[in-house]
This record gives C-alpha cells, structure tokens and sequence, in this order.
C-alpha cells in the first residue's frame, strides 16, 4: 500500500478547511521533506483565507512558518540529513504550505533548530526575520554584518514604524546588530516599550507621534530628524504626516514591507517596497536562515515576540486565524501539530 500523509486543504476563497490524504512527497534533487510539528500563523494566513490574496490555484495549503524534523533528503544535500531539527519558510502551494504533515521545500529556506528553542519557538521566527533582514538590507541599504561583513552604511538615526509587530521587533534587532551606535526611535502601544527597549530600540513613542512626530524628530541627534523610516506595518498609509520625521538635510530614505498597504510616498523621498524573500538575492542572503540559527543559538537575536500556543492538532488552525483576523499585538501565535 502507498504511503500518504495529510495536507489541511483550503477548496476555496472563503471556504473551510478540510483534511485530506495525498501521496507521500519525493523531494527533488536540492529539496527537503520535512514533517511538520509546529506552526506559526501570519496575517497573510488569514487574508488568503478570505481573500486569496496571494493564492494561484485551487485547492490549496496554507502557512508559512514551520519547524519541523527532516523526513527525507534529495539526492544532492549534504548539510541535512533525516531526524535533523529545523525551522524554516514553507511557501504557497500544496506541495510548500506549512499546513500540512509533510512540507517540500529547497534546503535554502531551512536551517537547523537552535537547541534553546522548542519547535514552537522557532516557528514564530521566519516570517517576521526575513522581511525584517529585507527591508534593512534591501529598502535601507545597510549591510547585516552576519550576512556580509564587507558593507558599510552612514545612516545615523532610523524612525521603526510598528515596533511591536513581529517584523518590528525582529527590525529593531538587526539594525541594533548593524549599526551599533545608530539612534533606533519606534512606535508602538505604550506597553510594550520596555521589550522593545530590551531589543535595541534607543526611544520609543505612542503610535500618536506619527501624526505629530515633533516628539520623534526632537529625540534625533541633531534635533531635525531621522535619516530614514522602516514601515512594518504600513503605517505611513493612514498617518502620512510621519513622513515629516525625515531629516530634511539627511539621504530621506522610507523602506517599507509589503503588507498591502498603498502608502502615498512624498516626492524627494527615496522608497522601495520588499518582501522577506528578496534577502535571499542580497549579498550573503542565501545564509539568511542559518545565519539566524547562529544569531540565537549565539544571544544576539532573541525572540521579537512572546509566543502563545493556541493548541495541538490542525482542527485548532481555523480557529487561530479567526483569533488572529480580530487583532493581536505583541503576541506571534503559534499551533503545535
């Protein structure tokens, strides 16, 4: 009898989940299989649930964010073998989606799971790393000196838009790491200020200091205001005014992570919208993930969100999206499986 596992199908935009068993996964030549045991949920998730925002074809498997142990290995790795722990960025699709017993996905978007984190742990870290390393490297054109140490970058002050968001907390730490003596000013609900400070953060502010950043502009070194912006969330899209915490003297640079937000960008202002998979195409990106194993396993990455475990078993996914559509902050939900 063949072997099979199971995949968490969604049959349609809108629609329920529903379980089903299809033939056990071949990996390809520079693919893993890697057997599922806890996943992380994303606001893409839920989005793609109501809206199919980015999905392609129908039916289709879910999530992003998993950790797992290796299943099997394609003919060409080397660096994994089966029974490996590791975490790692599934994909759109049945056969990369993350909700599902098996996933297939090539060996770059993998690294093995630091010994510190449970698998719970290192599933809420991917998705919120790798749009974070992205939108430092490619929107601000710093260098990430765990990726590539032969960069260099004059930027002295940076305005973090939406701190406490998963790829917030995990921005304010690589830019910490890549520029040690920078002035990192955020946003983000009073409460979670301390944490952020913890991460690296210099000064944080209320969210109603992007529509009056006189505050902001006043905490930067020369008093005129930050060199550049890092938008998390797409907060500039519905408090444009933020924009004005630009230095009008410094290089005026927004980087913002693609959320879906349209944000209306002034004229002068040097933009770029990115996405967590383009630091693979950055110099020294195609590390990116064991990079970031080294950067835990080493002290200087620590989780940028608590994580709070929903439940066990796929039936328990449906019910986390529908947490997570009516709004969390601070907190990356996770389902063991």
């Amino acid at each position: 009898m063949s072997k099979t596992s199971l995949q968490y199908q969604l049959p349609q935009k809108g629609g329920s989940f529903t379980k089903v068993s299809v033939p056990h996964p071949t990996p390809g030549p520079n693919e893993i299989c890697i057997r599922t045991r806890a996943v992380a949920l994303n606001p893409v998730d839920w989005k793609n649930r109501a809206f199919g925002v980015t999905v392609q074809s129908w039916p289709t498997v879910l999530g992003i964010d998993a950790a797992s142990v290796i299943d099997s290995v394609g003919e060409s790795i080397k660096d994994f073998e089966p029974g490996d722990e590791v975490f790692g960025l599934g994909g759109m699709g049945n056969r990369a989606g993350a909700f599902q017993e098996i996933i297939t996905v090539p060996s770059s978007l993998v690294a093995k799971k630091p010994a510190s984190l449970t698998f719970e742990e290192a599933a809420s870290l991917p998705l919120c790393y790798l749009p974070a390393a992205a939108a430092v490297t490619v929107g601000l054109h710093v260098p990430l000196p765990h990726l590539d140490l032969t960069g260099s970058s004059s930027l002295r002050s940076i305005l973090v838009l939406g701190g406490s968001s998963a790829v917030g907390a995990a921005a304010i730490q690589l830019l910490r790491l890549a520029l040690p003596s920078a002035t990192i000013l955020t946003t983000s609900f009073a409460k979670h200020h301390a944490h952020l400070v913890s991460l690296g953060a210099s000064k944080c502010f209320e969210r109603s200091a992007q529509g009056d950043t006189s505050a902001i502009k006043a905490a930067t070194p020369d008093g005129s205001g930050v060199d550049a912006i890092l938008d998390a969330v797409g907060a500039a899209a519905s408090q444009p005014a933020a924009f004005t915490a630009l230095s009008p003297t410094g290089p005026k640079t927004y980087s913002q992570v693609g959320t879906g937000e349209n944000v209306e960008v002034p004229v002068g202002v040097n933009s770029a919208v990115v996405f967590g998979r383009q630091i693979f195409d950055a110099k020294g990106g195609m590390t990116a993930m064991p990079g970031l194993a080294t950067l835990v396993q080493s002290g200087k990455y620590k989780l940028p969100l608590k994580v709070e475990v929903l439940g066990k078993g796929f039936d328990t996914l449906e019910q986390g999206l529908d947490k997570l559509m009516r709004g969390v902050s601070g907190t990356k939900y996770v389902v063991s499986l």
